[in-house]
């Protein structure tokens, strides 16, 4: 299994290769659509994009854990968790990818 990561960089760079705007301008691009999908999760909406899958905010409720090395009872706070749901497509394609 590859190790690479893709970055901001790199979405970035393939914006100027396909699109055609400057270097700047598809940083800016790539910058401005992160950042209003960090808003709109931030403001409890969802970010679903077609044919990948959808981006949701979950509350979780307090509850007691406990610590697996002493077996201590410790409080778990409320909290407020990002989800990821791929789409059926999305699903289909990493799943092609491993039969390599």
């Amino acid at each position: 299994m590859s190790e690479k990561t893709l970055t901001r960089m790199d979405l970035s760079e393939a914006v100027f290769r396909e699109v055609g705007l400057s270097r700047n301008e598809s940083a800016q691009l790539v910058e401005g659509v992160l950042a209003h999908m960090s808003d709109a999760l931030a403001s409890g909406d969802q970010v679903k994009i077609s044919s990948f899958g959808t981006f949701s905010v979950r509350d979780k409720a307090a509850r007691v854990g406990r610590n697996p090395k002493t077996g201590q009872e410790v409080p778990i706070h409320p909290r407020r968790v990002l989800t990821f749901r791929p789409s059926h497509l999305m699903k289909d394609r990493v799943a092609a990818g491993n039969k390599s």
